[in-house]
């Protein structure tokens, strides 16, 4: 906090407002009570210059390329820790002891099967279903299974149950969703298996084999989880506490994130990505030519995976996810014509000076989009294990939110409609 204070001057009257000073020195004006003093609000589009909440989850600096959790840097977290361990700390507030962690797994290991009656819902999916809208819909139907964590007045250990709960059965949903767009029958969790090689495993064995899976294939997915577990006040976390403040519950909240991730300018983005490397490919695969037409400003063609809206230089989770992106390219040597466009367009973006000059570096959706369909992910499918990896970060804000009592969001706006007027009868119009 700061007792210094900002003036506006509002038809010639003047009213002081308290700023606001966060622990990272980011400052604000705290205008909460500006409507009530003098009638104005303040308008702000897409909220790009609003603060809706104070947090003590994530910093986010995007002039500089930091990102931190909890006070740890993103680049160290990736580099030491387990997905589980940066969900502990994102939900509780500090990374784990080794005791703890174990207690956090085994917790979640007792609550990883679903109820069998959830299989139902995909014999009513239509074939061509998107994974996205299965996966929203199977969270929320979660509390119906679980009706107790409609609550609103749930004690703090009735809320981590439906905590841990969810954490457990996030990975056998997504798991699902992928087998039965694949036409294989569903995989059931195993408890001796640590959180991302059970879903691996239920992700990609079959039932009629054991299955290993290559410890840099799995070092990949531990990384993109952890690169993706929160993002500070993104629209899709707006949403989650958005609906939260509502005293909706966990399940329902954490839905409409899903929902808000699903489209392309936010989590849909690395599907964006091979989408348009699918469509280079299919003109002829001449990354040249459409890094040309990137450069043209009369030309509407948009290199999708480049730049990023919030930082500014560089995403610092593009540089930990390219290592594992090459890692993976190398050990599984696959030839594929469409991950040449992305290394080409890839090597123009990192030594091109018009790239180089306007900061349009490859981002984390570019390297996240590569890696998943090395690993024979639908493009469908890669916004849903999205969804999994900010898990842990939807919880955090939706909990912080609750337990520091925050209000029912409901923004104001400046209408623009017609003045009032009079309803003329139907036989006169």
């Amino acid at each position: 906090m700061s007792d210094n204070k900002a003036s506006i001057n509002l038809n010639g009257q003047s009213y002081e407002l308290p700023v606001i000073v966060g622990t990272e020195n980011e400052k604000a004006i705290d205008i909460s009570k500006l409507r009530d003093q003098s009638e104005f609000i303040t308008l702000d589009p897409g909220y790009k210059n609003t603060g809706a909440t104070k947090s003590a989850i994530t910093y986010l600096d995007g002039e500089n390329g930091i990102l931190h959790y909890r006070g740890y840097p993103i680049e160290q977290l990736a580099e030491k820790c387990l997905f589980l361990e940066v969900a502990y700390l994102l939900i509780y507030g500090e990374l784990p002891t080794k005791q703890e962690l174990e207690s956090f797994r085994a917790e979640i290991k007792e609550q990883t099967l679903i109820h069998e009656d959830m299989k139902n819902f995909f014999a009513g999916f239509p074939s061509k279903s998107h994974p996205m809208g299965q996966l929203s819909c199977l969270v929320g139907a979660l509390s119906a299974f679980y009706p107790e964590s409609l609550n609103p007045n749930a004690t703090k250990e009735e809320d981590n149950k439906t905590i841990i709960n969810l954490l457990a059965k996030m990975p056998t949903i997504v798991s699902w969703i992928h087998k039965k767009s694949i036409g294989h029958p569903i995989v059931y969790p195993k408890k001796n298996l640590n959180y991302v090689e059970n879903f691996m495993n239920m992700l990609f064995s079959d039932v009629t084999a054991e299955s290993s899976f290559d410890p840099a294939i799995v070092s990949a997915m531990q990384k993109l989880l952890i690169l993706h577990a929160d993002h500070e006040q993104n629209c899709s976390t707006s949403t989650v506490r958005m609906v939260g403040s509502s005293n909706a519950n966990l399940y329902a909240s954490i839905a409409s994130g899903i929902n808000a991730l699903w489209g392309p300018l936010h989590g849909g983005a690395n599907q964006a990505v091979i989408e348009m490397l699918e469509a280079i490919k299919d003109d002829g695969g001449d990354a040249d030519k459409y890094l040309a037409k990137a450069k043209d400003k009369n030309d509407p063609f948009r290199l999708m995976g480049f730049g990023h809206r919030v930082y500014k230089n560089f995403d610092p989770r593009a540089k930990i996810i390219k290592k594992a992106c090459d890692d993976i390219l190398e050990k599984l040597g696959i030839d594929d014509p469409v991950l040449d466009i992305a290394i080409r367009l890839e090597e123009a973006a990192l030594n091109d000076q018009y790239f180089i000059d306007r900061k349009l570096y490859p981002n984390v959706d570019f390297y996240s989009g590569i890696i998943y369909r090395a690993l024979n992910f639908k493009p469908e499918m890669f916004t849903v294990l999205f969804a999994l990896g900010r898990l842990p970060g939807w919880i955090a804000q939706w909990k912080e939110m609750r337990e520091n009592k925050e209000p029912i969001g409901r923004p104001r706006q400046i209408y623009t409609g017609e003045t009032k007027r009079d309803v003329v009868e139907l036989e006169k119009r």
